[in-house]
């Protein structure tokens, strides 16, 4: 195996540094077990975010959303 990785990386380091950072992106990604739930959390947030930019959520101050919080846990 040490021969393949040493191959790879002689073979990455001639690559531009965009490039590299592109590989090291996929390389990371492919570790990333949970890119699946990444996916759907980042669909979400951008739903609901359309949905505060369009008037149609309403939002209260974080303030209030912990003071609350913590009366109902009482």
């Amino acid at each position: 195996m040490g021969n393949q990785l040493e191959l790879l990386e002689r073979e990455a380091l001639k690559l531009s540094a965009g490039e590299r950072a592109a590989f090291a992106r996929v390389l990371l990604s492919s570790l990333d077990e949970d890119n699946e739930i990444d996916e759907v959390w980042a669909d979400e947030m951008e739903r609901r975010i359309a949905q505060v930019e369009a008037g149609g959520l309403a939002c209260i101050p974080v303030e209030t959303a912990i003071s609350e919080l913590r009366a109902s846990l009482r």
